[in-house]
C-alpha cells in the first residue's frame, strides 16, 4: 500500500491516507465503490468524519492545471468517528451513487482529456486535512454512445470534451457545470459548419440533448434564441434508429443557422455504414487532450452496446439545482468550500 501524507494542516506528522477505487469506468447514475485507507501517525488523533468528493477541474486538461478551477460534483460523508492510534492501519469501505450528470472521462476505449477524481477529506478536532486527488474514469451511456457513434458514421469526429461552468437554459440541469462534446464536421457539411458540439443533461429517466453549432460568444449565450434542444430517454438507446436520427437533428441545426441548400443522404456525407464503412471506421480517430495538456490521437473504434441504462445503477443523488448564471472564463470564481451535500465551485 502506498500512503500519503495528508495535506496540511495535518500532514507533518499527523495521519496518512490512501484512496483506492474499485477497478474499471463508472457510469454517470451508477456506483462508485472504493475505499479509504488510514495510518496513525506520530500520535493518537481522534478522526471526527471522514468526507469523500468527486471533483471535476475545467477546461481541457492543460487548462484545468494552468486555472486550477475545480467543481465539487458530489460529496459523501462516511459514517462514523473513532480513534486512530500511533501508527494504525485501518481501512473503509465506501458504495456510493454518482450524480446522472458526472461528465464522461472516456469513449471508445480513448480518453477525453478530461480532469476527473475522487478526494478525501479528513476533520480532526477543528481542522480538516485531504488527500490527494485519485483519477477517476467514467464511461458513457448507452444513450451517450448511440448518438456519439451515429454521428462518427456520418462523418463527425469528436476532436474534445470539455467541461464548463454555468448553467444550461430550460433544461433539466442539477450540477453547476456542463460537459461539450465538440465534433469536427462531416465532409459534405464543411462549407457550411465549422464545429457540432453536443451536450448532454442526464437524469434517470434520459437526458436532454443539445446540438448546436459553434457560435461566437458561446454556445449558451444570451441572443442566440431557443436551442436545439432534444429529450430522449434510456430505452431510446436499443430502439431509435439513431442514424436517421442524428441526420435529422444535424439538419435543423444547419436550417436555423439560414443554410437551406443541404447535401442529401446520398452525397458525400451519407452514413458511413453503407459499404467500405469497416475500413473507414478502422481509420477513425478520436483527438484527446492528453493528461500533460499536449494533444495525442488515437485509432478509435466504435463502441459496443453496455448495458441498459435501466440498470445503470438506481436513482439519482439528490442534488440541489444550483443559483449560478453562466459566467465567462475570466469571470469564474476560485475555489469555495463546498457545502455539505451539494454540488459547489
Amino acid at each position: 500500500m502506498v500512503f500519503t501524507p495528508v495535506l496540511s494542516p495535518l500532514g507533518e506528522g499527523g495521519p496518512r491516507l490512501e484512496t483506492v477505487l474499485a477497478p474499471g469506468a463508472a457510469l454517470p447514475g451508477g456506483r462508485l465503490a472504493g475505499q479509504v485507507r488510514l495510518r496513525g501517525g506520530d500520535a493518537d488523533c481522534d478522526i471526527d468524519r471522514i468526507t469523500v468528493e468527486v471533483v471535476a477541474r475545467l477546461g481541457t486538461a492543460a487548462e484545468a492545471r494552468r486555472l486550477e478551477r475545480e467543481v465539487v460534483c458530489a460529496r459523501f460523508t462516511l459514517p462514523g468517528s473513532f480513534r486512530l492510534g500511533r501508527g494504525e492501519e485501518r481501512s473503509l469501505l465506501f458504495d456510493v451513487r454518482l450524480p446522472w450528470e458526472t461528465p464522461v472521462t472516456e469513449w471508445a476505449g480513448q480518453s477525453l482529456g478530461v480532469v476527473l477524481g475522487a478526494r478525501t477529506e479528513i476533520a480532526v478536532a477543528a481542522a480538516k486535512g485531504r488527500g490527494g486527488l485519485v483519477p477517476l474514469a467514467v464511461a458513457p451511456l448507452p444513450v451517450h454512445e448511440a448518438l456519439l457513434a451515429a454521428l462518427d458514421r456520418l462523418g463527425f469526429g469528436c476532436t474534445a470534451a470539455t467541461l464548463e461552468y454555468g448553467l444550461v437554459p430550460d433544461t433539466s440541469q442539477r450540477l453547476p457545470l456542463y460537459q461539450v462534446f465538440t465534433l469536427l464536421p462531416a465532409p459534405a457539411y464543411a462549407g457550411v459548419l465549422r464545429e457540432l458540439s453536443v451536450t448532454f443533461l442526464t437524469n434517470p429517466g434520459g437526458a436532454d440533448v443539445i446540438v448546436e453549432a459553434d457560435r461566437p460568444g458561446g454556445l449558451f449565450s444570451s441572443g442566440h434564441g431557443q436551442l436545439n434542444r432534444h429529450i430522449v430517454s434510456h430505452r431510446d438507446a436499443a430502439q431509435r434508429d439513431w442514424g436517421a436520427t442524428a441526420g435529422v437533428w444535424v439538419r435543423e441545426v444547419l436550417a436555423r443557422l439560414g443554410h437551406r441548400s443541404l447535401p442529401g443522404p446520398a452525397g458525400p456525407g451519407r452514413d458511413r455504414s453503407t459499404a467500405g464503412a469497416g475500413e473507414r471506421r478502422a481509420q477513425r480517430v478520436v483527438r484527446a487532450e492528453s493528461q500533460d495538456g499536449s494533444g495525442s490521437s488515437a485509432a478509435a473504434r466504435l463502441p459496443e452496446p453496455v448495458a441498459d441504462a435501466a440498470a445503470a445503477r438506481g436513482d439519482a443523488v439528490a442534488v440541489p439545482a444550483p443559483s449560478a448564471v453562466r459566467m465567462a472564463p475570466a469571470d469564474r470564481p476560485s475555489v469555495a468550500a463546498p457545502r455539505e451535500g451539494a454540488p459547489q465551485v
